[in-house]
């Protein structure tokens, strides 16, 4: 039945809006400086730091201190990425990691379970997280400064049709918890 009306109007075309991958290492110092270098080694930019919002004693944590790196992709580069990520975890995704918005987000424990990483005995093995956006064309209609619009209620992305979506374009299987 989608493919049905994507056939007939190309605005209910589903599309990756962007994949975010992120690292908490939870100190500052080397084990962020090796995680920027996998992440880098990775998806092929540089990545921006993550701050503390708060003191929290027992974790050696202080507010302002860098403990996360993360990247942001987007086009060509968010699906070859996402490829790679999702064969990390061997093409399953739990149908509770969707979002009522249709987006998703899963976790990777060691970096080097993506095909074509290589360990590093000076880096380390670190996990990640990955959070995918889904969307249809004219999503940005609510963030512009000009004629600024609402997505409609029939436009928005179910976490349904974003199921489907993600079988069909990746092949991977989505499946419920506990299994």
């Amino acid at each position: 039945m989608i493919t049905e009306i994507v056939e007939t109007n190309p605005m209910r075309a589903l599309r990756i809006g962007k994949v975010v991958v992120n690292i908490g290492v939870g100190a500052s110092g080397d084990p962020l400086d090796h995680a920027q270098t996998i992440m880098e080694q990775l998806t092929g930019q540089k990545p921006c730091q993550r701050f503390a919002k708060q003191t929290i004693r027992g974790f050696n944590i202080r507010k302002k201190e860098p403990i996360a790196c993360m990247v942001t992709l987007r086009g060509e580069s968010a699906e070859t990425f996402l490829v790679k990520a999702l064969a990390a975890v061997g093409k399953k995704i739990n149908s509770h990691s969707f979002d009522r918005w249709g987006n998703f987000a899963f976790g990777i424990k060691e970096h080097i379970d993506i095909p074509g990483t290589r360990y590093d005995p000076n880096l380390g093995i670190t996990g990640m997280d990955v959070i995918v956006t889904v969307e249809r064309a004219g999503y940005h209609i609510d963030e512009k400064k000009h004629a600024r619009g609402k997505i409609g209620k029939s436009h928005k992305v179910t976490p349904e049709e974003s199921m489907d979506f993600v079988k069909s374009k990746f092949g991977i299987e989505v499946g419920v918890a506990n299994e």
